[in-house]
C-alpha cells in the first residue's frame, strides 16, 4: 500500500514540474551583439563585397555561402568557356583570311561569314556571362545587407490582429473592418 501511494505521489509530482512553461527564447550573445549594433547591416555588406559571402557568415546565414559560388562560379565557367570559343572562331577566320585553309572548322563550316557569325554568337554569350558574373556579386552584397536588416527587425509579442463587428447605432446595421492600432512607447 505505500509502494502505490509512493509511485502515485511520484507520478503526479513529475507531472506538475513537466508543466512548468518558459517565458523567455535563449539568444546567444553573439547573436544580441548583431542584433544591438547599428553597424551591422554596413559591416555585412562591405564584407560581402571584399570576399562573397563573408557578409552572410557574419549574420551566420551560412547556407547561403554555397548558393553565392555557385553562381559565380557558373558564370566565370562560361565566361572562359565562351572567350575561348569566340577566339577559335576569330583565330580560324584570321588564318583563312591569311590564306591558311588547315583549321579545326574547315570541313565543318567552309564558309567565312558562318565564322563571324560563330564569333559573333560566342562574344554575345560571353558577355551576357559576364553580366551574369557581376550581377550575382551585386546581388550577394545586397543579399548580406537586407539579411542583416532583417536580422535586427524587431518583432514585439504585442503584434495582433484582431477582427470585429461594430454596430451602427444610428440604423441598427453592422459594419465590418479592420482596426490597425500603432502604440509608440
Amino acid at each position: 500500500m505505500k509502494n502505490i501511494i509512493f509511485i502515485i505521489i511520484f507520478c503526479f509530482t513529475i507531472n506538475i514540474y513537466a508543466q512548468k512553461e518558459v517565458d523567455s527564447i535563449y539568444i546567444s550573445p553573439r547573436k544580441l551583439k548583431l542584433i544591438n549594433d547599428p553597424l551591422t547591416p554596413s559591416k555585412a555588406a562591405f564584407y560581402s563585397s571584399i570576399i562573397p559571402g563573408l557578409g552572410q557568415v557574419y549574420t551566420r546565414r551560412y547556407w547561403m555561402v554555397p548558393i553565392i559560388y555557385g553562381g559565380l562560379g557558373a558564370s566565370a565557367y562560361y565566361y572562359n568557356y565562351n572567350n575561348k570559343e569566340m577566339n577559335k572562331y576569330r583565330t580560324a577566320y584570321k588564318r583563312r583570311l591569311a590564306g591558311y585553309f588547315d583549321d579545326e572548322y574547315i570541313d565543318i563550316i567552309p564558309e567565312n561569314e558562318k565564322l563571324l557569325e560563330g564569333m559573333k554568337f560566342h562574344r554575345r554569350y560571353k558577355d551576357f556571362s559576364f553580366i551574369s558574373l557581376i550581377g550575382t556579386y551585386v546581388l550577394n552584397i545586397i543579399d548580406a545587407n537586407v539579411g542583416a536588416h532583417l536580422l535586427q527587425f524587431n518583432v514585439s509579442e504585442d503584434l495582433s490582429f484582431r477582427p470585429y463587428i461594430e454596430s451602427n447605432y444610428f440604423d441598427l446595421s453592422q459594419n465590418t473592418g479592420f482596426k490597425l492600432t500603432i502604440k509608440l512607447d
